[in-house]
């Protein structure tokens, strides 16, 4: 089997784009067509219109004097048939209503307009007497009648608003009337029982202070040192050769762990006991070609520094040498590697091989791996020039697919943003354009593999990013509650200054897809980034204008509402310090009252450098 060339090196990173595109299927409280809302059940019949729909007769009614009566409209004018809280008496209709829509009311209940016709100056035009058909008085026994329905349903109508509401006359749930119907706590813009339950907590002072730095390494070429960890005592970071771990509060180093050659890959999720897996290479890097082959697999344990086991496996299209990996995870008690040799899955205890490339006549591999609560596959397929996805919910220990689902035809690549809720983005005929990686986010049922919604993440207005020949690599997009938390491209703020640029978090539903009514808004100057949940609520860094520090802030997931927890010093030191750690390319930690930035590459120094300037492979502020 013929092996194809390997992907193409990502794309560099977008321009800031544009805000305000709209939403491709927006959520409760953007209507669909705001001029004339699309009539339910309960809702005010608009007016007649000459052309009518699906579920009106071809012909026009015959005679006048007895108008063909539609769902909701009496079948004897003279005795007409009342609907919970509605009068059914039509004014002078010249057409039945649509099927399912009612007859406009004299008073409908509280929150619905008064009349649906045409109002002049925001003064809404006031409702005639209701007439029987054929425009006939109504008696008064019967106007009675209807005024009591009409009370009732309002008394009912506001019983219903003041049962929901916060006892201040303020709905605590904005957006309660949403119509769609999710799980999880995610269907609709009701935020009950969402959000909240996060262990971060305000700590009496927020205002943070540098706590130590750790020295860029001198390298003779660019190096990957993507890789980095806390624990109760520790951050560990990825060196040269190498892995280190400093004291959480001191920076003093506790232990090094040296290896054969640089670490290649490394996992974002390790086990309760602090156990993590990497990739490394086999032997050091060398001039001039300065690059090495990324085939070891091993398990370290960041509380005392060893190595625990390490292995390396032969077959799929690499035949007889050892197999390269580009990317590694940890599900439960498995370890999974994978690259375009294809992949293969480790006991997490020992390394004890649980699977490994093989070759078959579909020429399908895994690509890699999504770990966290379940363990994801994406699974490359066909002949070169006409690949297809798959993306696969595999057994853990077996690794034997559970479910799957194809992917999109131009879809190259995917990655798994999350395995529980199962939730993949894609740049689908690469028509993001900006070197994102998404132009979509699929939401799957990880049971039955179906799709359960298409989120289109137009690349001009938001902001996540994916590596798209790595499997697990996105930031700034977060599943949790149900829905998908991703940040909006910057735009102007409101005061149009320059510099002024700020931008927001949304929330789309996981089951509809639609966006949600509440968002977490920057501030002017300010730029939201998400980096991880913390039970329902979410994490994230406020990157800061150049005259302040940047802050770290918990954001309620249901409510969207912030909390401050972190805020950086703003002296020019200090700035310029955090400044060297861009969004994009760097790792950024945050735990009880300690934030971390670190460099995911770094190179020689430049040969215009000054002789006393300072680079720093990671940083660390704290409030404590």
């Amino acid at each position: 089997m013929t092996q194809p060339p390997p992907p193409p090196p990502n794309q560099p990173p977008d321009p800031q784009g544009g805000f305000g595109a709209p939403t491709p299927e927006p959520g409760y409280g953007y209507p669909q067509q705001a001029p004339q809302p699309e009539p339910g059940y309960g809702y005010p019949q608009q007016a007649p219109q000459p052309d009518p729909g699906y579920g009106y007769p071809q012909a026009p009614p015959q005679p006048p004097q007895q108008p063909d009566p539609g769902y909701g409209y009496p079948t004897q004018p003279q005795q007409p048939q009342q609907p919970y809280g509605y009068p059914t008496q039509p004014q002078q209709p010249q057409q039945p209503p649509q099927y399912g829509a009612y007859q406009q009311p004299q008073q409908p209940p509280y929150g619905y307009p008064t009349q649906p016709q045409q109002s002049y100056g925001g003064y809404q035009q006031p409702a005639p007497a209701p007439s029987a058909p054929g425009g006939r008085k109504l008696s008064a026994q019967l106007q009675i009648v209807i005024a009591a329905v009409v009370a009732v349903a309002v008394i009912i109508g506001v019983g219903i608003w003041y049962a929901g509401s916060d006892g201040d006359g303020k709905d605590e749930a904005k957006g309660t009337g949403g119509t769609s119907q999710g799980t999880d706590g995610g269907g609709s813009g009701d935020t009950k029982g969402i959000g909240g339950g996060g262990k971060e907590k305000a700590p009496a002072n927020t205002q943070a202070k540098t706590a130590f730095n750790v020295p860029e390494p001198k390298v003779p070429d660019v190096t990957d040192v993507s890789g980095s960890w806390t624990t109760d005592k520790a951050y560990v970071k990825t060196g040269v050769n190498s892995v280190v771990a400093y004291d959480i509060d001191k920076g003093t180093v506790l232990w090094t762990l040296p290896l054969t050659g640089q670490v290649c890959g490394a996992s974002r999720h390790m086990t309760a006991d602090h156990k993590v897996p990497i990739l490394f290479e086999a032997s050091k890097r060398v001039a001039p070609r300065y690059y090495q082959l990324c085939t070891e697999v091993g398990m370290l344990d960041l509380n005392t520094g060893k190595l625990l086991w390490s292995t390396s496996v032969t077959g799929g299209t690499a035949g007889d040498q050892k197999v390269r990996f580009s990317e590694v995870t940890l599900s439960g008690a498995t370890v999974a590697a994978g690259g375009t040799d294809g992949g293969a899955a480790f006991d997490a205890a020992n390394g004890n091989p649980r699977w490994k490339p093989q070759a078959n006549d579909e020429n399908c591999y895994d690509l890699g791996y999504g770990g966290g609560e379940g363990l994801v596959a994406v699974r490359k397929c066909g002949p070169y020039d006409s690949q297809y996805v798959m993306v696969q919910n595999l057994d853990p220990v077996s690794g034997a697919p559970l479910s799957q689902y194809k992917m999109p035809t131009g879809v190259k690549y995917a990655s798994v943003v999350s395995t529980k809720p199962l939730v993949v983005a894609a740049d689908v005929g690469e028509t993001a354009g900006d070197g994102s990686g998404i132009s979509d986010f699929f939401s799957l049922d990880e049971k039955t593999g179906k799709l359960k919604a298409k989120i289109t993440a137009d690349a001009d207005q938001y902001g996540a990013r994916c590596r798209s020949t790595k499997v697990e690599s996105c930031s700034q997009a977060l599943v949790g509650n149900g829905r998908l938390y991703v940040p909006t491209e910057e735009h102007e703020g409101s005061t149009g200054e320059y510099g002024d640029e700020t931008n927001e978090i949304i929330a789309f539903d996981l089951t509809t897809g639609r966006t949600l009514p509440d968002k977490a808004d920057a501030g002017d100057k300010y730029t939201l980034v998400p980096l991880r949940m913390d039970g329902g609520n979410l994490i994230a860094y406020k990157e800061p204008p150049y005259d302040k520090g940047g802050r770290i802030v918990s954001i309620d997931g249901g409510t969207m509402k912030e909390t401050l927890l972190l805020e950086n010093p703003g002296d020019k030191a200090s700035r310029d310090m955090e400044g060297d750690f861009s969004v994009d390319y760097s790792e950024i930690l945050y735990r009880d009252g300690r934030l971390f930035m670190s460099a995911m590459m770094i190179s020689k120094p430049r040969a215009s450098a000054p002789p006393d300037e300072k680079k720093y492979v990671a940083v660390s502020y704290s409030t404590r």
